[in-house]
């Protein structure tokens, strides 16, 4: 009996050694941490957020990868046809420019001055560029960048013309101009409004072919851009220009009605095109100073 009660204190001394060394051991498994208060946790409600950046819509064209610009590529020296084929000029390149900006492929399409307003209008091209002037009723059916050019409107006559100022055009049978522009429209516009009626002018499908009718003698005088006017009176002798402005105006890209998000693109890319000096360096290169 007295060895049944020796051995029972001893394991009961055991048990309560072990218990004592599992409430102060350090190893083994981790304990779970102690809980903390949420508060302390939890972000100050008053803290202040960093507010999130506007980013540009995203814009579509009308093919994928590629910005189509329509134009009429006889209008030097903003566009026109290189000789082993293939599109150059202010324009054409400034366009390859903005659409390097953009990501995108330039693809330049080719047509009647009126009919590249319309490929916009009617969703067969991204951007409009011939040197197009922003007018009151075109700004009704499309929208324009931020003017890239000042144009101004000149008169070509022959050297020999009785024609030799430009308060002397309205003494002319027969103006020339391109149809669709600007010198067409206000030349044709009625005398009340400074033009000189429909019946002293004739429309042509390009420059080029109603500087051939002025050198031929079928008409008197040839109102268009001075930057065209300079190059076809460098290959035409015997052509000059008359000196002063007979109209100045601005120039724009033209795009479709509400193409918002194109519109804020082209218009960021043409910025920094100014900005960098990329403007200018391709303007240099087809117009010299002096």
């Amino acid at each position: 009996m007295k060895t049944m009660k020796k051995l029972t204190a001893l394991l009961l001394a055991l048990t309560m050694a072990l218990a004592l060394c599992a409430c102060s051991s350090t190893g083994g498994t981790p304990s779970q941490p102690a809980a903390t208060d949420p508060a302390e946790t939890q972000p100050a409600t008053d803290a202040p957020t960093e507010e999130p950046t506007d980013a540009p819509a995203a814009f579509t064209t009308v093919e994928e990868g590629k910005l189509h610009m329509s134009t009429n590529a006889a209008f030097p020296p903003y566009e026109m046809t290189k000789d082993g084929g293939g599109f150059e000029g202010i324009d054409v390149e400034v366009a390859e420019a903005i659409a390097k900006k953009l990501g995108l492929e330039l693809v330049v399409d080719d047509m009647a001055f009126n009919n590249a307003l319309l490929a916009v209008q009617n969703g067969e091209s991204d951007i409009a560029m011939a040197a197009i002037t922003v007018k009151p009723d075109r700004l009704e059916v499309m929208d324009f960048t931020e003017s890239y050019a000042t144009g101004v409107q000149v008169v070509i006559v022959k050297e020999d013309s009785p024609i030799q100022s430009i308060d002397d055009l309205g003494n002319a049978e027969m103006i020339g101009c391109q149809a669709d522009t600007t010198g067409y429209f206000y030349c044709s516009d009625t005398p009340e409004n400074g033009g000189y009626g429909e019946d002293h002018v004739t429309a042509y499908d390009t420059g080029a072919l109603a500087v051939m009718d002025l050198v031929a003698g079928t008409i008197d005088a040839v109102v268009i851009d001075n930057g065209p006017a300079q190059a076809y009176v460098a290959q035409n002798p015997g052509l000059k220009i008359l000196d002063g402005a007979w109209v100045t105006e601005d120039y724009a890209i033209g795009l479709a009605k509400g193409n918002t998000a194109l519109l804020d693109a082209v218009n960021a890319a043409l910025a920094e095109l100014k900005a960098d000096g990329t403007f200018q360096g391709i303007v240099d290169k087809y117009i010299k100073a002096g």
